[in-house]
């Protein structure tokens, strides 16, 4: 307990450590800036190999990570503008953008559960390897379902926006595991395998484009309300 009380302090020491320990929204735009360095990543990397296979598959992969930077980009550039005259009216944009571009998103998954079924796109791993990435996939499922518990009572737009949005990569998570896990484990044949992914894809996408009009219908009516015009 000491020594946990000793490295407290010590990050606490920093200007950078006492707000991620003090500040929630502070930890929440570093998650977000983190997350957008790895979307940054994944992008680069599928858009290589589409160039180089001529690959509509990677190319479509390319384009979901495009619409995660730009969601996560502009949550980030948001902070940024926190301290000016209006940052409600800021949050309110990002949040009607971010809302739009999770209506595209959903789209674009459609896209990629449609390339996976016609060209039985699935990739098949180790044991081990598989094993590890349903680990990290239900990580992230527990991390996200822990941040909106703990920030349930903070309603700030920039907030439920970085919280939706990972909702939405969730659930292409949770697809894209179930894919590789039906082809690595599963025992069922093709017919089978297809329809569990059509039946998954479908609901993902569709609670992804319900995130994304919930987003944009719930920004307008708080933005409206706070302007008095409601």
């Amino acid at each position: 307990m000491k020594a946990k009380q000793a490295v407290i302090q010590k990050i606490e020491g920093t200007k950078i450590g006492k707000r991620l320990i003090q500040e929630q929204r502070f930890r929440a735009v570093c998650s977000a800036a983190i997350s957008l360095l790895v979307n940054i990543l994944y992008a680069f990397y599928h858009v290589a190999l589409g160039v180089v296979n001529q690959s509509l598959w990677f190319i479509t992969m390319f384009a979901y990570y495009v619409i995660l930077i730009a969601m996560r980009l502009s949550a980030v550039l948001c902070e940024r503008k926190h301290k000016s005259s209006a940052p409600e009216d800021t949050e309110y944009f990002v949040a009607k953008l971010c809302g739009g571009l999770l209506v595209l998103l959903s789209f674009i998954l459609a896209g990629i559960v449609y390339i996976s079924l016609s060209q039985n796109v699935a990739v098949k791993h180790h044991e081990i390897v598989m094993i590890s990435i349903a680990t990290y996939t239900f990580c992230k499922i527990t991390a996200a379902a822990i941040k909106a518990i703990k920030q349930r009572k903070n309603t700030a737009p920039l907030l439920t926006v970085i919280r939706t949005i990972g909702y939405a990569e969730v659930a292409a998570s949770i697809l894209t595991l179930q894919r590789s896990m039906l082809v690595s484990f599963g025992t069922m044949d093709n017919a089978d395998i297809d329809l569990m992914n059509g039946l998954t894809g479908l609901a993902v996408c569709l609670f992804i484009l319900l995130l994304g009009v919930f987003t944009i219908l719930r920004s307008s009516k708080e933005r409206m309300k706070a302007h008095g015009t409601v």
